[in-house]
């Protein structure tokens, strides 16, 4: 077995290759881990929680401590970043396990390419040769074919600042852009965030969308939703400026530093698929059935290279499964589960299932939300804001959806995942113990509105309340 790329797919694949029997080599163009150590997660959680530091410093005063104004020291922030990153990679077992099940790893090889269907070269490393293979290369910043393009830069170039611009533009507010707009807006940067769909995160429930969107603008951010289509980049004295039009209105953005955050494709560039048979689908991912096997039989994919959810946790689930399939003979399907995703903006936001208005299109349920600002903790921190709201099957009093702005919204929507995953119904869920005061209890809380919902209104008594919830 050979796995190209070593991100979460590509090690998760090497590791159950060499586990299951198959004698593995997993080759990589850069260091062990992917973006996602070192372009993604962990960087990007470093820097947010730089901007909760600093937004924490500023309520100081409300508690009674006196210090001065928080002033950020960007270079020194960055040697922070890059030695929370070295640390998590010299502290992952990752490459411990590689060895000790005998992989061959070849670090910072360069770009693989296919020399035929079992052969693969890369720039510094030898030549692999292989009866199966897994590619797992990831992904790579979407490009847009727009005169001026070469003037803007990616999230990896907004990282890579050697100093906060005193104003940013962020085309695109997906997960990506309202990370960027809301951590360098704390860092004292005029954000401006441009979406041309109708409104900043379409993947997202419309409360969250709409609820993250009002506190970006209370936070001094300028939101631009359903801004028009992008005719070009051009220099300014400022620095970089969007030229757009609306309904035949045309408009000028200038900013320091303009970074494109406009979707994720597969990085694929060099591999030279055709020499092994691999075929792209028209959206240029690899084209993966089911089982995750390409249009090359003996070759198959995992991770973001397949297009599929574009998050750590799914390209585990894959990269395993497609290792599973490759050495065993199998023809297991990637099965359906419950994947919670989020973003460290501020205020937080999370999701796990269905949208309401997904499952409205096919299921009768019932909605319940709890307030933020209706619950100790959030009023103990000052982080009132946001809401957990639920949605359920009305007919199997099961949770469809968990949608969360908020404080810890990242790792609320994680026990509403397992709480889905378990298959628990609403009335066990409103039942079940949450200690107080904590921003669980949003979730306990919305559970037991639902559960209400469901039964016939009854007077509540301290006896049929989970010990914590209704305080």
């Amino acid at each position: 077995m050979l796995v190209i790329g070593a991100g979460p797919a590509g090690v998760f694949a090497a590791l159950r290759a060499a586990r299951l029997g198959a004698r593995t080599a997993l080759v990589t163009r850069d260091a062990l881990g992917g973006i996602a150590a070192n372009d993604g997660p962990v960087p990007v959680r470093t820097l947010a929680h730089a901007a909760r530091l600093m937004r924490e410093a500023r309520q100081l005063p409300r508690y009674g401590i006196i210090a001065g104004e928080p002033e950020l020291d960007y270079p020194r922030l960055l040697d922070r970043v890059r030695e929370v990153t070295r640390e998590v990679r010299i502290r992952s077992p990752w490459l411990e396990e590689l060895r000790d099940v005998g992989v061959a790893v070849h670090e910072r090889a360069g770009t693989a390419r296919f020399v035929d269907p079992h052969t693969v070269a890369s720039d510094n490393a030898p030549r692999l040769r292989s009866e199966r293979l897994i590619i797992c290369t990831g992904g790579e910043s979407r490009r847009l074919p727009l005169p001026g393009f070469e003037l803007t830069g990616t999230h990896s170039d907004a990282w890579g600042l050697s100093s906060v611009p005193p104003s940013m533009l962020v085309i695109g507010a997906g997960a990506t852009g309202v990370q960027l707009a809301s951590i360098f807006s704390a860092f004292g940067s005029r954000v401006t965030l441009f979406e041309a769909a109708p409104h900043i995160l379409m993947t997202e429930d419309q409360d969250v969308a709409e609820t993250v969107s009002a506190a970006l603008r209370a936070s001094g951010i300028e939101v631009l939703e359903d801004a028009g289509t992008i005719e070009r980049f051009e220099r300014c004295p400022t620095g970089v400026r969007l030229i757009h039009h609306k309904n035949a209105t045309r408009g000028l953005i200038d900013a320091a530093v303009a970074i494109v955050a406009v979707g994720w494709v597969a990085h694929t560039a060099g591999l030279n698929l055709e020499a092994a048979g691999v075929r792209t689908n028209e959206r240029g991912y690899i084209q993966a059935d089911a089982q995750l096997r390409t249009t090359a039989e003996h070759i198959f994919a995992a991770g973001d290279v397949t297009g599929h959810m574009m998050v750590v946790h799914e390209a585990v689930r894959e990269g395993f499964l497609a290792a599973s399939n490759a050495v065993l003979g199998r023809t297991t399907a990637l099965p359906a589960e419950v994947s919670p995703i989020g973003s460290f903006t501020d205020p937080e936001y999370a999701s796990v299932g269905v949208t309401e208005a997904k499952a409205r299109e096919t299921r009768s349920v019932i909605v319940a939300a709890e307030r933020f600002d209706a619950l100790a903790r959030p009023i103990i921190d000052d982080r009132p804001t946001g809401f957990c709201k639920l949605i359920v099957d009305r007919h199997l009093r099961t949770v469809l959806g968990c949608h969360i702005v908020g404080e810890r919204a990242v790792e609320l929507a994680q026990l509403a995942a397992v709480a889905m995953a378990a298959g628990i119904t609403i009335d066990q869920l409103a039942l079940t113990p949450f200690s107080f005061p904590t921003y669980a209890n949003a979730l306990a809380r919305a559970a037991i509105a639902a559960a209400r919902q469901l039964d016939p209104p009854v007077k509540p008594t301290d006896d049929d309340r989970p010990l914590g919830a209704g305080v």
